[in-house]
């Protein structure tokens, strides 16, 4: 009944090139849904309305969603808005699509983030009993959460994955700190306690993989068993790409920083604690479970 097919929607980006990579090895067909194609891979969407490319969910054994915008920017009122309805309307307009399938996929991933919990130093934030707080991005990730579960699909297993900061060789955070460290201000960001959760690239498809292989669901934390911090970061960073200093930033100067180049200091302040507890108990195992390791890999 399924074919070896995923749809990405929204994966042109950085993690949706990460998942194509990975899983192109494996065996499976990859299509994208982008508002921008160029490759034979990729259809038209706008994450707006209905159109040819519903057809591809159509016995496809697995959807995956990343559509949203950027949180990296100024929380403007028009970003806020964009972030929040990226994120909503493509989430309803998925759910409609697969209903409409005769053989809809078997499983689809919809994306949150692990920055739905609380900032915590000390408290750890599992999928069972991390704090859920309150503020702009984090009523973004329930509203999002929300939307997911309000769908119904008694043909399709549904599974939200709450990814904390992706490493990649050619994305995500990473990029930014090496530039950083590359010209002498790698030092630490404020206090530099803040915890930093994290995935190697390639245990966050591990992880996709594996929640597919083992017949899993529900909701789940994709991070490291052991968050590091925002010292140990930059200090291991530093390390791996030779750099001899790193001069360090206040708190004032983070928030002007980010007033400055149009981004939010919360990306930097904020101490994610999140552990990985249901793939763990499931006996998921991680390739890359240690920062230096980790960093030496991608940066060599």
């Amino acid at each position: 009944m399924y074919n070896k097919t995923i749809i990405i929607a929204g994966g042109s980006g950085f993690l949706g090139q990460v998942l194509e990579t990975y899983f192109s090895t494996k065996g499976y067909t990859i299509k994208i849904l982008t508002r921008n194609p160029k490759r034979d891979n990729e259809i038209y969407w706008n994450a707006v309305d209905l159109g040819n490319w519903q057809h591809e969910l159509e016995h496809a054994e697995v959807l995956i969603n990343l559509t949203g915008k950027s949180v990296d920017c100024r929380y403007t009122e028009e970003n806020k808005k964009e972030i929040y309805n990226s994120r909503i309307n493509s989430t309803h307009l998925l759910g409609l699509a697969v209903n409409l399938c005769d053989n809809p996929p078997k499983i689809w991933f919809n994306s949150s983030t692990a920055t739905i919990y609380k900032s915590s130093l000390n408290q750890e934030m599992t999928e069972e009993k991390g704090i859920i707080g309150d503020d702009f991005s984090m009523n973004i990730a329930k509203s999002w959460e929300k939307a997911f579960h309000e769908i119904t699909l008694p043909k399709t297993k549904k599974i939200v994955l709450r990814t904390s900061i992706v490493l990649g060789k050619k994305g995500g955070a990473i990029v930014p700190l090496k530039q950083l460290a590359k010209f002498g201000l790698g030092g630490k960001q404020a206090s530099g306690k803040q915890k930093v959760s994290w995935i190697h690239e390639e245990d966050f498809a591990r992880a996709i993989e594996y929640i597919i292989d083992n017949d899993l669901k529900g909701t789940f934390n994709l991070s490291v068993p052991k968050p590091t911090n925002n010292l140990t970061l930059m200090k291991t960073l530093r390390k791996v790409i030779k750099s001899p200093f790193g001069i360090s930033y206040p708190k004032w100067l983070i928030k002007f920083g980010a007033f400055v180049i149009g981004t939010e200091p919360e990306l930097v302040l904020k101490s994610r604690n999140v552990i990985p507890q249901r793939l763990l108990k499931n006996d998921f195992n991680f390739l890359y479970k240690d920062i230096d390791l980790a960093l030496t890999d991608l940066l060599k």
